[in-house]
């Protein structure tokens, strides 16, 4: 499978009258666009071409049904009001688009050197990210949101699976429901597991899909958290960031971890 064979596949796989395909050969960049919405999504092809090595028919199927979804939610309309428990916060790294393509920003708050925090409208299968213009038409304040979103967060599902390796335990949240790193917003949950542990409180949002955290016992500890982290943050469809965090008194501080044993 090369970049001309998938851009091929996903040419045969996701055209459609109402959509424009175009491609940009210098970028190997694959641009699907509604007709109707007058925007689109952009594919690096080279990047599916990697995941496809790994893990075959399954990339494609993820990224038609990603384009899918997200071409959906584009002529959606959304409603803020009395669909209150439709807003959530997501986490995004630090390079992470600070506005649409339209050139409409969305509404952001900082989080960490490494992150920041978008809100988003929940359409079942995929979500919209919150900017200036859905506020603005839907007449509501920044605080409210912010607000609504953190409220819901806490009410996301907790449970964890836990693994011990090498004297040390991780603990993994990943429901798939799109806002598994959104619950590293939740304070109350973090305390709890803070009371779990042991050694170091260290914390890891390679991609959206995921939470990791660690209860850190020996040196090896690090170079295992360091090593999942990059291998989540390579295979996400959502990358956030391959650094890790410490939790000490309520606070994530970014750490870098030098791996030293594969």
């Amino acid at each position: 499978m090369d970049s001309n064979k998938m851009k091929r596949e996903l040419e045969a796989r996701l055209s459609r009258e109402d959509r424009m395909i175009s491609y940009d050969r210098e970028k190997d960049q694959l641009r699907i666009e509604s007709k109707l919405a007058g925007k689109g999504i952009t594919i690096s092809l080279g990047g599916v071409v990697a995941k496809w090595h790994n893990e075959k028919e399954k990339a494609i199927d993820e990224i038609v049904y990603y384009v899918e979804e997200g071409l959906r939610a584009m002529v959606e309309p959304v409603q803020l009001e009395d669909h209150e428990k439709r807003i959530f916060p997501v986490i995004r790294s630090s390079s992470f688009p600070k506005e649409a393509e339209e050139g409409v920003p969305f509404l952001i708050d900082d989080h960490t050197a490494e992150t920041k925090i978008y809100y988003a409208y929940d359409m079942g299968k995929t979500y919209r990210l919150i900017d200036s213009k859905i506020i603005e038409m839907e007449k509501w304040d920044p605080s409210r949101i912010r607000e609504i979103a953190l409220f819901n967060a806490r009410s996301l599902s907790t449970s964890v699976k836990e693994d011990q390796v090498a004297g040390n335990i991780f603990y993994f949240l990943n429901t798939n429901d799109g806002y598994d790193a959104s619950r590293i917003l939740n304070k109350g949950f973090l305390n709890e597991m803070e009371t779990r542990i042991e050694g170091t409180f260290v914390l890891a949002v390679p991609h959206q899909d995921v939470l990791i955290m660690a209860d850190v016992r020996n040196d090896r500890g690090y170079d295992i958290l360091a090593q999942m982290a990059m291998s989540f943050f390579a295979s996400g469809r959502v990358p956030i960031t391959a650094l890790s965090f410490l939790y000490e008194n309520g606070q994530l501080e970014p750490i870098f971890i030098l791996g030293k044993n594969k």
